[in-house]
């Protein structure tokens, strides 16, 4: 469960552990030895027990695969849990209050690349028979990009910030990959959240539940929670976009095979069973700029009756991308399934009649030509001809 701290806390589901989402309210609340919040203990809507609630819809849903928060509930006797924010595959997200709170102790220098990457704040445990929770705490956040954008005309991100947007991330890659060794493995628009500049956005939250309980279920001895969203913060109340929910992360100095990424952001090693490594997250950024640029995935990765589908997914990257180079098809045990022996495609899904250029709606003249070449850098078949995060901060699109 994400059990928010300083306004942010979460805990964890399969591996029980218990998170805490964003940051203690301790920046938000600058008291020390402050009183805890009277958390009203009824009036609010009860739901019916039949129905599946936010996590317990997730297939491997049990009882005991999080922690039982409960929103005025307490835990080590100074973070004090205000809310539900949100719920994940693997945790919840709770918004909490620091009792303890100094606010000195938040306030560090950032580094070059600390203000684009969500940071862990503290840590604590839970024990309960059967096992731990952990919780981790994190700093509060605003909205994600991917609802940012879905509140734009068209759910279509204009040039300017498109282009401002990716310099931040590019910037979280290159520190992730060179200074921290590690690839992300998930990279997508509802994982990156802006920063916040005002604390009116989390004095509305534990306002509005006060005054306005979250609807519940109860069954047994838990109650699971509605998550209560955050208002939209208006112009100037945010900051730059940090990257978040590092889950799917892994250690970089060796290559993985494992299933990782969306299933239509998936790496052509992904799909093909080569050993991957930083290059995935290269790829998965180029899908993900496309996406908010057109409204539109690139990839569909979906055969006629909308099912997921390996082989349409292949044979689009065929028609986007060109036939992968025979390098790449020999490198795996999985290619032969759709691939011949010189590089053939076997046609187990028709390749669409379609190209990069043609697919691009939005931009015309040198900015379209600049946009297509800087997607190109990113979309490769061979990981190792992706460009850098380093690499791509020197584009001339970023600055055109």
């Amino acid at each position: 469960m994400n059990v928010v701290h300083g306004p942010c806390i979460s805990s964890n589901v399969r591996c029980r552990t218990m998170k805490p989402p964003t940051r203690l309210l301790r920046s938000l609340f600058g008291r020390s030895d402050s009183p805890p919040r009277q958390i009203p203990r009824s009036d609010f809507k009860l739901l019916r027990n039949d129905v599946k609630l936010e996590e317990e819809n997730w297939a491997w849903y049990r009882g005991d695969s999080y922690y039982p928060v409960r929103i005025g509930e307490t835990f080590r006797s100074r973070d004090q849990v205000l809310g539900k924010l949100g719920y994940g595959a693997h945790s919840t997200v709770w918004l909490g209050r620091d009792l303890q709170y100094v606010i000195q102790y938040l306030q560090p220098a950032f580094t070059a690349w600390q203000h684009v990457i969500r940071r862990l704040l503290d840590s604590f445990t839970i024990t309960v028979p059967g096992g731990e929770h952990l919780c981790l705490v994190h700093e509060p956040l605003a909205m994600s990009v991917e609802t940012l954008t879905d509140l734009l005309p068209g759910k279509q991100m204009p040039e300017p910030l498109l282009k401002s947007m990716l310099k931040y991330m590019l910037t979280a890659l290159d520190c992730l990959h060179t200074e921290s060794n590690m690839i992300h493995a998930d990279l997508k628009a509802g994982n990156m959240h802006f920063r916040v500049k005002v604390d009116s956005i989390f004095e509305h939250f534990e306002k509005a539940e006060l005054e306005n309980p979250s609807p519940r279920k109860i069954d047994g001895d838990r109650i699971v929670y509605e998550s209560r969203g955050l208002i939209l913060p208006s112009a100037g109340t945010t900051g730059c976009p940090v990257l978040c929910d590092f889950g799917e992360a892994r250690f970089g100095k060796e290559s993985y095979t494992d299933d990782i990424q969306p299933f239509a952001y998936r790496a052509p090693e992904v799909i093909l069973g080569i050993p991957w490594s930083y290059e995935v997250d290269i790829w998965n950024l180029g899908i993900m700029i496309w996406d908010l640029s057109e409204n539109c995935s690139l990839f569909k990765a979906r055969d006629p009756d909308g099912e997921d589908s390996t082989a349409h997914h292949l044979a689009e990257m065929i028609a986007i991308l060109g036939p992968p180079p025979l390098e790449c098809l020999q490198r795996d045990s999985e290619s032969e399934k759709y691939f011949g022996p010189d590089g053939w495609w076997k046609g187990l899904a028709p390749i669409p009649d379609t190209s990069l250029k043609t697919s691009i709606t939005r931009l015309s003249g040198d900015t379209k030509a600049q946009f297509l070449e800087l997607v190109r850098k990113m979309l490769q078949w061979l990981p190792e001809k992706r460009y850098t995060a380093e690499q791509l901060l020197s584009d001339p699109w970023l600055d055109s």
